[in-house]
């Protein structure tokens, strides 16, 4: 009676096992946008940013992120020739909070011993303050005001445990922004390029954190 008791209790314990993961992401960014260069993976702008995750099970975890970048737009970095004869260039400071569903393609136990890793991805909700400028004669004209947008982010990564409580991870994460002004390319009547198609921007780089919650008991025989 004592054994089955004890599995009973433990039983009860994993399901409310709750951990929690806490730390940073560091990375390179860049844009796709009417203005610069058209790779789809090219990072040129330093960014980083806090995370936090809750892994409600060992399939996926809620996950929240606010970070910072400073993104550049050059045409002489284009492979359009047309881009490259405009040389136009400028930037745009961006700041972001995301939150969303991390989704584990390998069972993602961080309770029990041995080695621990999941390729994964991510998505859910972006809001991001971004610098409203525009052009005007080949000149970024900064109006020192800010907007506010929202973008649907796609991540793809690979996470792994190095240590006891820590989880190192690598990841891509892409933004389908809802505004085609992150470049200063349409902005009131100053408006050119694609005006059909929205802005992008790309943040890829390395994750830390840092587990800590409550941790499932093991019973005594």
């Amino acid at each position: 009676m004592r054994f089955y008791l004890c599995i009973f209790l433990l039983s009860i314990t994993l399901v409310q096992a709750q951990t929690y993961e806490a730390g940073v992401i560091l990375g390179g960014t860049n844009a796709l946008a009417d203005v610069g260069s058209q790779k789809h993976l090219s990072p040129s702008n330093f960014g980083f940013g806090l995370l936090f995750k809750w892994n409600k099970s060992q399939r996926y975890a809620w996950r929240a992120g606010l970070s910072y970048t400073n993104l550049s737009f050059n045409d002489k970095e284009a492979q359009d020739p047309a881009r490259i004869l405009r040389n136009l260039n400028g930037n745009t400071g961006l700041l972001e909070l995301s939150t969303g569903l991390e989704v584990n393609f390998l069972p993602y136990n961080l309770h029990r011993f041995g080695p621990v890793f999941t390729p994964y991805i991510y998505s859910g909700l972006t809001v991001f303050r971004y610098d409203y400028n525009y052009f005007d004669s080949g000149n970024l004209m900064d109006t020192q005001k800010k907007d506010i947008s929202f973008a649907l982010p796609i991540h793809f990564g690979l996470k792994a445990r190095v240590g006891s409580n820590s989880i190192l991870g690598a990841e891509i994460g892409v933004r389908y922004t809802f505004t085609d002004n992150l470049d200063g390319s349409n902005a009131n009547q100053y408006i050119f390029g694609d005006v059909y198609n929205n802005d992008w921007y790309v943040f890829s780089g390395l994750t830390l954190t840092y587990t800590f919650g409550q941790n499932p008991c093991f019973c005594a025989e």
